[in-house]
């Protein structure tokens, strides 16, 4: 198998470690949308990252897709998805909450980046920004009431994308998402930040 997509990206790092956690072998090919576009629409002509290019050369996109595929390479022992109710209802909320930080983080950084600063529209701003705040003081509550997991065998796919979501607003957005307000994300992403699985996939 082989994934595309850059690690600066938090969805291709969100499968990038899942894929590392399951035991499954692939190549990563690190093609940008951006600086390398052509190269990614030979390989996926929607160019969307991550992008996986399965064994049998079909691709498949979007980082929950892809990870609910390899779940199913990996078997009954996979452990990227819990199985119980209660624990699936945590995961969910969890994994949904940490995406929209994440489409909201990237939003940001897209317009101040790519749009020109006259074509930029202020009041939408000001709504993504209550959206990314909204969606990480929900996460903080998560965390504070029940605290995520720090050993690397207790990780899933919910506290990956927990982790690597905050780890890329922080690196975007850290003027706007304060870490002295949400205590338990920063501490749960520090630590997991540690672990080899997440050392040896950079954010880079």
């Amino acid at each position: 198998m082989k994934l595309i997509g850059m690690l600066d990206s938090p969805y291709v790092r969100r499968v990038a470690i899942c894929m590392k956690m399951l035991g499954l072998q692939f190549e990563h090919a690190p093609i940008s949308v951006f600086s390398t576009y052509d190269q990614f629409a030979a390989i996926n002509p929607v160019v969307k990252a991550p992008t996986l290019v399965a064994d049998n050369g079909k691709t498949v996109m979007d980082s929950t897709v892809i990870l609910q595929y390899l779940a199913s390479l990996a078997g009954p022992k996979q452990r990227l998805f819990p199985s119980h109710p209660d624990d699936c209802l945590r995961a969910a909320r969890l994994t949904g909450l940490s995406l929209a930080a994440c489409d909201k983080s990237v939003q940001i950084v897209y317009e101040r980046n790519l749009r020109p600063a006259d074509k930029q529209h202020e009041p939408w701003m000001d709504r993504v920004r209550a959206q990314v705040l909204a969606a990480y003081a929900e996460l903080e509550q998560e965390a504070a009431a029940a605290p995520l997991p720090t050993e690397a065998e207790r990780f899933g796919a919910a506290e990956v994308t927990v982790a690597v979501a905050w780890n890329f607003t922080q690196m975007m957005l850290p003027q706007i998402v304060s870490a002295s307000a949400h205590p338990h994300l920063q501490a749960f992403s520090a630590a997991a930040e540690q672990l080899p699985v997440f050392v040896s996939t950079p954010a880079v």
